[in-house]
């Protein structure tokens, strides 16, 4: 079954965040959970609803690319080319953060981001009117299957949250997750988690660039 989300599903997103809260929501791959990326008392919540190690870092999310890329600043030119080629897609991209942004959810690692950029489907195009990053993690307890429904998010996570977005059903396989943080000097990067993205898909998009 599916779901069309609306403007006001975005608002009401974009609220939630911006006044600390935690929220339930639908991504191109599973469900997500998310916070405010540079409010810290948020992290600590989403983190002990989910029962995730406080140390962990979790990705940083923005629903245009544009947003990211104005977000993150000056980049050097490899660099910039291959967001452009990657993103939007199922993917999450660490890379060099450069100015240290959004600290609560780098955690111990201030020096590294996980960015993601969701390649939406028409029905959750409504989430693209969300100008600002949103920190997330996917919507299940740690170490637990991911969820493609709202049925199977575990109850204590749709009770903490304080807005639950139902997106119907996902396609319910995680991004997958690219090292390019030796990208811009050796022209290398590293697949470490092969998930909705082949990594031969990858090494197609990244090829020109090498």
């Amino acid at each position: 079954m599916s779901a069309t989300l609306t403007t006001e599903d975005a608002a009401k997103l974009k609220q939630c965040v911006g006044a600390g809260g935690v929220a339930v929501f639908p991504t191109d791959t599973v469900y997500g959970l998310c916070c405010d990326p540079e409010d810290e008392r948020a992290a600590r919540r989403l983190y002990e609803l989910k029962g995730r190690p406080s140390a962990r870092s979790s990705a940083v999310m923005f629903f245009a690319l544009e947003h990211a890329l104005k977000a993150l600043g000056e980049l050097p030119e490899p660099e910039l080319l291959a967001l452009q080629v990657l993103l939007p897609g199922p993917l999450t991209i660490l890379m060099a953060n450069r100015a240290q942004r959004f600290g609560a959810a780098c955690r111990t690692d201030p020096t590294t981001l996980g960015l993601r950029v969701p390649r939406l489907p028409e029905r959750l195009g409504a989430l693209r009117t969300v100008d600002c990053p949103l920190m997330q993690s996917s919507a299940n307890l740690s170490g637990g299957p991911d969820a493609r429904t709202l049925r199977e998010i575990p109850e204590q996570l749709l009770e903490g949250a304080d807005l639950v977005i139902d997106g119907g059903e996902l396609p319910g396989t995680p991004s997958t997750v690219i090292d390019l943080r030796d990208f811009d000097s050796e022209r290398r990067w590293h697949v470490l988690r092969e998930g909705a993205l082949p990594r031969d898909s990858v090494q197609e998009l990244l090829a020109p660039l090498r």
